[in-house]
This record gives structure tokens, C-alpha cells and sequence, in this order.
């Protein structure tokens, strides 16, 4: 597969089919995951690596509630206050892996150096016939002291991308993009 069609292919997957993901090819991710650019080169992840689907449900239960007591309520659209307060909704959607990029040390770019990590990986996932999908619903958890105990986080380090993968139950269309604002000088 060429880039242009990873780019153009990769979608955020919500629907995932009950299989593994066998470690060696999650391994074969973070490998495409830390040939990102980082800044001065300094490459600040760590990867978590969740499989374990009742810490995921835990995860899941303490960030909807994270969630829901620490934003104002007029900030949640109608859309989220339905799906955090579902006991049912799994904001990790049943996926087998979750994969969580931290920073692992304190550096001006940190969240641009996760970021650009956590794309070649979703791309990465793409190629390898895998869905991913950021899970933004996580991130104010998985900062907190808690969150990072969970997960076994260092507490100096800060987890910037959660990233669920797993085989796609179904993929959605593409969706029309705005179109950009290019200004030539």
C-alpha cells in the first residue's frame, strides 16, 4: 500500500470484530510508531500497551466519570451527557488493544512528538489491515495520579494519545472535507 492511499484509506474506527491483535504485529506498530519526528530528536514516548479487557472496562467507567465531574455541564453537547452517563457505553468501542503514548519526559514539544507518533502508528495499523481511533474521552483520566496508577504511568510522565486498534467490524465512508484555507506569500 502507498502512503496516499494510507492517508486517504485510514478512518477512526468505532466498530471492531472479536479478535486479537497478536503481539508481535502490536510490536510491528510502536517499531513505525518511533521513526516519527521528534524535536531536537529528543523521541519523548513511552508506550502502554492495555489488553487486558477489565482494565479496560475500569478505564473506560472512571474516565466517563472523569468526564462528566470535571466539565461544566453547558460544555457537554446532549450527544456525550447521553453516552458518558450509559453504564453500557465502552468509550474504548470493545476494541482488544489499547495502546497509550506518553510522554516520558518533560519537553516544551512533547504533545506535537506523541502526536506525530500516534499518526505513523495509526497509518502503520491501516497498511496492516488494523482500525485505531484517538480516544480524546480518555486523556483528562488517564492524566490524573489514578489514571496514570492504573496503568503503571511513571507519575512525571504525561499520556498524550490513547489509541484503540483492533480488526474493523465494518469501516465508515469517507467523509467530505471542508475545503482549506491556503494563503500563498
Amino acid at each position: 500500500m502507498d502512503l496516499k492511499q494510507a492517508i486517504l484509506g485510514r478512518r477512526a474506527i468505532r466498530e471492531y470484530a472479536n479478535t486479537e491483535v497478536d503481539e508481535a504485529t502490536i510490536q510491528s506498530l510502536i517499531e513505525d510508531a518511533v521513526h516519527a519526528p521528534s524535536a531536537v530528536n529528543r523521541q519523548p514516548w513511552a508506550f502502554t500497551v492495555v489488553r487486558d479487557k477489565s482494565v479496560m472496562s475500569r478505564l473506560s467507567d472512571k474516565a466517563k466519570a472523569y468526564m462528566l465531574a470535571s466539565t461544566a455541564p453547558e460544555s457537554h453537547d446532549e450527544h456525550f451527557r447521553v453516552h458518558l452517563a450509559n453504564p453500557d457505553f465502552d468509550i474504548f468501542y470493545h476494541a482488544p488493544v489499547l495502546v497509550v503514548i506518553s510522554a516520558a519526559r518533560q519537553d516544551r514539544w512533547n504533545a506535537e512528538d506523541c502526536a506525530l507518533a500516534a499518526e505513523n502508528l495509526m497509518l502503520s495499523a491501516y497498511a496492516a489491515g488494523l482500525g485505531t481511533c484517538w480516544i480524546g474521552l480518555a486523556q483528562g483520566f488517564l492524566n490524573t495520579p489514578e489514571g496514570k496508577a492504573m496503568l503503571g504511568i511513571d507519575e512525571a510522565s504525561v499520556p498524550v494519545a490513547p489509541i484503540i486498534v483492533g480488526r474493523p467490524k465494518n469501516v465508515p465512508p469517507a467523509v467530505l472535507r471542508n475545503v482549506p484555507a491556503v494563503r500563498w506569500i
